[in-house]
């Protein structure tokens, strides 16, 4: 296009980097943990969730970083950027300790809700810990005396341990002055106290606490100068090479024990660590000063998120709610006949997802059924969806399922289910090597009646926007489709031949496909509706999802909003579209809406002159997705549903006043002001759909 060549290109100028909008997304998160709004066990979660989320920020995208500082042509661009990441890092961590300790923890106190400090025990709460220490901790702890007969241990990523200043000799003589106390994983690291105890209903001491109290028991006869927490954080990027692997599944089983020991990126140590012990711990990690963080409190915040699972106290939670199950779906509902009348629309965590759990049963039951073909991205390790495919498999259905070995955290439980489901009698493949296999799809083949007596192999399909995961689909916002529209079923036919052959990729009717058509097909939507704007009439693009950042895709969108298009955005984490700016992105909205529930549904909706084109994905708008994953994009064509999707998947979150922030082109976020009665998008779909709370 001619007319591009003029245009403002995405560029380093034009883009957001990429982990500073990651960063700007934990303090959005960090919000709903000051905001008084929100019930007080689940402003503690929130807090827990920043620490989760930043550990991965350090393990993968902070060691990404830190390779490019040790590659020449990126060193200088990687060391200016990695000072902002240290700097922003260590800003967002004194804030969340300062909402903890000044905020949280005593809030939770005035609720009868305490974590007992070693100063204020008393004397019956000092001897039951001391009981507790002897009986269940001292036995399966190993103090790592360090000489040169025991040199420092090998510490797991992210694992508690404490550092130990001493004095004195010990039975053999020996003049040690430090050691390393190692706390094993199976250990709590909060612990209840007697109700008798305490005097309130739910009193708590951390572990930390309890082993400073009983340090010197561990070296007895020496004196105890010191005691101090810390944890490492590592490299947690998985590697395999291509052109050495031979069986993918061994490779990766060998590689997720080397996880726990690759490359340190970050030190936390508590605040009362001496600095002759923190310069002694970064030369042993091979860290600089500005990679330790001091922490007032423990080292590990995330261990508290089990806090709010263990008091009883539904007044301080977000109200329960029992996802609704849509008309028609009883307990006898025959689910094939239902899809053959029409498309069928799920809108988790709103709506329930019992009915795909209910037809993969229905499917592994009937024996009309002759196959059934699934991808497996996230499935936890307790997987009811699982085990229907082992009952499938051992009822002789034909059973292809294509698990994705490199799923980042999942790895080892998908290895496991991989295992049973060959055992069991499935056909097991782990898609194209070098491209994560990230659709979201269910393909069931019927054998039934055409009604002139004549038999036919019907395809019926679930596509969805997040993994067939029982326990996340509660939490996370995702539309699902169930059909047996013919061309959808024959495509999705053709991706899983993709997946378990060879051959070349045939064009798809329907579907969008990375790496092949998806980002070309984005672009083309994108490049037709900026057409449509200059020959003068109405444009508009609507897209949701969890990521903005290809460049050619935020080129095309620069070019589309100065033709004219209204585009608005609602993304969730990081962006790096520049909006609103001027002679670049005036028609360019981007919001980012983050409360109750995690945002993970992908919609993608083009005003198209009045035929409005609508798709539903896994894909979010990344180089990943689109270059190198196995994705999807699956289009609504049923026009109720497409209403239906716009209705509760993008109207309420562009009308959302209360947990929305908007984003300015220099990629600061602002949280939107209520004008007005307050409009809350999940609340509000919690309400349409679920029917109201359930108390």
């Amino acid at each position: 296009m001619a007319h591009a060549e003029t245009l403002p290109t995405a560029s380093s100028d034009t883009l957001i980097n990429r982990e500073l909008s990651l960063l700007a997304f934990q303090r959005r998160v960090l919000a709903q943990a000051a905001d008084e709004r929100v019930p007080l066990l689940e402003r503690l979660k929130f807090l827990c969730i920043v620490s989760s989320n930043l550990d991965e920020f350090f393990e993968i995208r902070v060691a990404g970083v830190k390779e490019q500082l040790k590659s020449s042509p990126l060193a200088s661009a990687a060391q200016a950027l990695y000072q902002r990441i240290t700097r922003e890092v260590h800003s967002i961590v004194a804030d969340q300790y300062s909402l903890l300790n000044d905020q949280i923890l005593p809030a939770l106190a005035e609720e009868g809700i305490a974590f007992l400090r070693r100063p204020l025990w008393t004397d019956a709460q000092r001897e039951w810990i001391r009981e507790y220490f002897f009986r269940d901790v001292m036995p399966v702890l190993t103090p790592v005396g360090l000489d040169p007969a025991h040199p420092f241990p090998r510490v797991l990523n992210k694992s508690l341990n404490f550092a130990v200043e001493l004095e004195g000799r010990d039975a053999f003589g020996r003049n040690c002055d430090s050691a390393i106390v190692q706390a094993p994983r199976a250990l709590p690291r909060v612990v209840r106290l007697p109700k008798e105890l305490t005097g309130i209903d739910h009193g708590f001491v951390f572990f930390s606490s309890i082993l400073h109290a009983h340090v010197g028991d561990l070296f007895p006869g020496m004196n105890v100068l010191g005691c101090y927490q810390f944890r490492v954080t590592r490299n947690s990027d998985l590697f395999v090479d291509e052109e050495e692997v031979k069986d993918l599944r061994v490779s990766l089983q060998g590689g997720l024990q080397q996880r726990n020991f690759g490359d340190s990126v970050r030190l936390e140590v508590a605040d009362n660590c001496s600095i002759a012990m923190s310069d002694f711990l970064l030369k042993q990690f091979g860290l600089e000063r500005e990679e330790l963080y001091r922490v007032p409190g423990i080292v590990n915040l995330v261990r508290l998120m089990q806090v709010p699972d263990w008091v009883d106290r539904p007044d301080l939670k977000y109200r329960p709610h029992q996802p609704a199950l849509p008309r028609g779906f009883g307990k006898r509902a025959d689910l094939f006949a239902a899809i053959r009348k029409q498309d069928i629309l799920l809108h988790h965590p709103f709506q329930s997802f019992q009915p795909v759990i209910d037809l993969l049963r229905a499917a592994a039951d009937d024996p009309m059924v002759l196959a059934i073909r699934m991808t497996v991205y996230r499935t936890g390790t307790d997987s009811v969806l699982m085990e229907q495919l082992l009952r499938a498999a051992r009822k002789g259905k034909e059973v292809n399922v294509v698990v994705e070995l490199m799923a980042r955290f999942d790895e080892e439980a998908n290895i496991n289910w991989a295992a049973r489901l060959e055992e069991a009698g499935a056909h097991v493949v782990y898609g194209v090597f070098g491209y994560k296999t990230h659709a979201k799809m269910l393909l069931i083949v019927r054998r039934e009646d055409d009604g002139r007596g004549n038999s036919l192999l019907r395809r019926y399909l679930h596509l969805g926007t997040g993994n067939y995961h029982p326990r996340t689909t509660r939490f996370y916002t995702d539309f699902g489709l169930m059909t047996c529209n013919e061309e959808i079923g024959a495509d999705v036919h053709e991706v899983f031949k993709q997946l378990t052959g060879l051959g070349h990729a045939e064009s798809l009717t329907h579907l969008l496909q990375a790496p092949f058509s998806l980002q070309p097909g984005i672009v083309a939507l994108i490049h037709a509706e900026a057409e449509i704007a200059r020959a003068g009439r109405k444009a508009h693009i609507i897209a949701k999802m969890n990521a903005l950042l290809e460049p050619q895709t935020i080129q095309a969108l620069y070019e589309a909003s100065q033709a004219g298009v209204e585009i608005d955005l609602v993304v969730r984490g990081p962006c790096a579209l520049r909006p609103g700016v001027a002679g670049l992105s005036e028609n360019i909205r981007v919001r980012s809406v983050v409360g109750r529930f995690l945002e993970h549904t992908r919609i993608f909706w083009f005003h198209a002159d009045g035929e409005e084109k609508l798709y539903l994905s896994s894909a979010d708008w990344m180089e990943r997705n689109f270059f190198r994953r196995i994705e999807v994009a699956f289009p609504v064509l049923d026009a109720r549903l497409k209403r239906r999707v716009m209705k509760e998947g993008l109207k309420p979150y562009l009308m959302d006043n209360s947990q929305s922030w908007e984003m300015d082109g220099d990629g600061n976020y602002r949280r939107r002001v209520t004008r007005g009665a307050p409009r809350a998008a999940q609340e509000i779909l919690l309400q349409d759909l679920s029917g109201g709370t359930e108390a």
